[in-house]
């Protein structure tokens, strides 16, 4: 039986065919399997916030669009909107994230995800950065 895509732990997440990808504004976005996408902020990102304190997450349903504010996360330095990478249906949310928001500290690109987003168009995810076009950006920023 195949594991639920909305479900998945980081174990089936290492065996499943998944593809990531970012945005210049450092989301990043794994596709597996089907038309899900889940989302999250980058490493750098969260290494750029300092400890991040509460995270605010979307509704599950909620339309949203390819760059459109879907959650924020404060930290002890700033607050900044996370803009989904692609246009869908929130499926599901990180609701450990309401307990321990450090998470996205601790393991930013893979259990501080952000939210699961049933994508709408293959094209939005498509059109990201791969890994090694977003290691060239962060590169310039140093």
């Amino acid at each position: 039986m195949r594991p639920d895509p909305l479900s998945f732990t980081d174990k089936h997440r290492k065996h499943k065919t998944m593809k990531t990808r970012y945005t210049d504004d450092h989301e990043w976005a794994s596709h597996e399997d089907g038309d899900i996408v889940t989302i999250g902020i980058t490493d750098y990102a969260q290494g750029q916030l300092g400890d991040i304190v509460y995270v605010e997450l979307p509704d599950i349903g909620r339309e949203v669009e390819k760059g459109e504010d879907v959650a924020v996360i404060e930290s002890v330095k700033a607050a900044g909107e996370v803009k989904s990478p692609v246009g869908g249906v929130v499926e599901a949310v990180n609701e450990e994230l309401d307990e321990r928001p450090e998470l996205i500290n601790e393991s930013a690109e893979e259990a501080g995800w952000v939210c699961r987003i049933r994508c709408t168009s293959n094209d939005d995810f498509d059109s990201l950065m791969d890994a090694d076009q977003y290691r060239s950006l962060v590169d310039s920023l140093s």
